[in-house]
């Protein structure tokens, strides 16, 4: 049986609804924004936004989870949510997040982060869950330190150095 997460979700600043295909066009702004996009494989256009997007609710289909559509006051701010992903031939469940840029610094990628750790745990039954990013990016190295990730190790993935961190399901008695 496959454990499913919630098609929605709240935070204290968010609300969290399921990836649709009518969200392309928000998520095709972020993704055309060079700031936001430094971090996450580069920019990307109108045809890769679609095929992201197509990919994600195949990953929904398949995985029952992937990822969410975020808002701060109705209005869009970024995406997040766990995803199966292939790390040196191991498959892991990645804890991913990416936000618009006006919000950065503002907490909210560690709120999602942490609310995405517990909807792994609990709802979804995983035992660890992953994140990684460049090794220049302090922001998100934070970001995963506060909501209790680990450093792993460095790792190159799609031909550039990364960082690997990690959280393990606390395990009672």
């Amino acid at each position: 049986m496959i454990r499913a997460a919630p098609s929605e979700f709240a935070t204290r600043r968010l609300t969290a609804e399921r990836l649709r295909c009518d969200h392309v066009g928000e998520l095709a702004d972020m993704h055309s924004d060079e700031r936001i996009m430094a971090t996450l494989g580069g920019r990307r256009s109108m045809a890769d936004t679609e095929r992201f997007v197509q990919a994600n609710l195949e990953h929904w289909q398949r995985n029952g989870f992937g990822l969410w559509i975020l808002r701060s006051d109705g209005a869009f701010v970024g995406r997040a949510g766990l995803r199966r992903v292939l790390i040196e031939g191991t498959d892991e469940v990645e804890l991913a997040y990416a936000f618009v840029s006006e919000v950065w610094g503002c907490g909210l990628a560690t709120e999602v982060a942490c609310k995405l750790i517990a909807i792994g745990f609990a709802d979804l039954q995983l035992t660890e869950l992953v994140a990684f990013t460049l090794p220049d990016n302090a922001a998100s190295i934070r970001v995963m330190e506060k909501a209790g990730l680990r450093f792993e190790r460095n790792f190159v993935h799609r031909g550039k150095a990364h960082v690997l961190y990690r959280i393990e399901r606390a395990v009672a008695g």
